[in-house]
């Protein structure tokens, strides 16, 4: 079985990440969507509520999220996976996801890397920008899920499509 790890944050998971799971699945038998638990980062949605919208969000039978913890390669092995997919929207995101995937490489020389593009129209999307947008009380249902819209709404209460009120 030919199995991959598609592994983020996913703070919160948007079109654009969808769409390069969807790429995935066409050259893979089954994708693990893995979600970082760091704490040394603060995210907005806890692990279980980042899994929960990505659970809903996926509907390919050949997908399986799980939550992840320390090496990205230690994972791997552990699901027995000989590739990680990593998406590039631009060529700003390529020297990082370079340097990582030399890393990776380096530290177990079995696992591949594969860079994948998104389509255009969400080649400028991210999950910083989606929730920076939804914060200012911004329309963010073209970039996301529905239900990951109405999560973002509700942490930054406001009612979708409404400006939050100044208090």
């Amino acid at each position: 079985m030919r199995r991959a790890i598609y592994p983020g944050s996913f703070d919160p998971v948007t079109n654009g990440h969808l769409d390069v799971i969807e790429r995935a699945c066409t050259l893979f038998d089954e994708v693990i969507v893995a979600v970082a638990i760091n704490d040394q980062k603060q995210p907005l949605f806890a692990p279980d509520e980042r899994l929960a919208m990505l659970r809903n969000a996926i509907t390919n039978d050949n997908v399986r999220v799980a939550p992840m913890e320390g090496l990205l390669v230690e994972f791997a092995a552990s699901e027995n996976a000989h590739a990680v997919v990593r998406g590039l929207r631009a060529i700003s995101d390529f020297e990082f996801e370079f340097q990582m995937a030399l890393m990776n490489r380096k530290l177990d020389p079995d696992i591949e890397t594969i860079f994948l593009m998104p389509k255009e129209e969400y080649t400028y999307l991210s999950s910083r920008i989606v929730k920076e947008i939804a914060k200012l009380g911004g329309d963010v249902s073209a970039f996301v899920p529905p239900q990951v819209a109405k999560a973002l709404a509700r942490k930054f209460r406001i009612k979708l499509g409404e400006v939050a009120p100044i208090t």
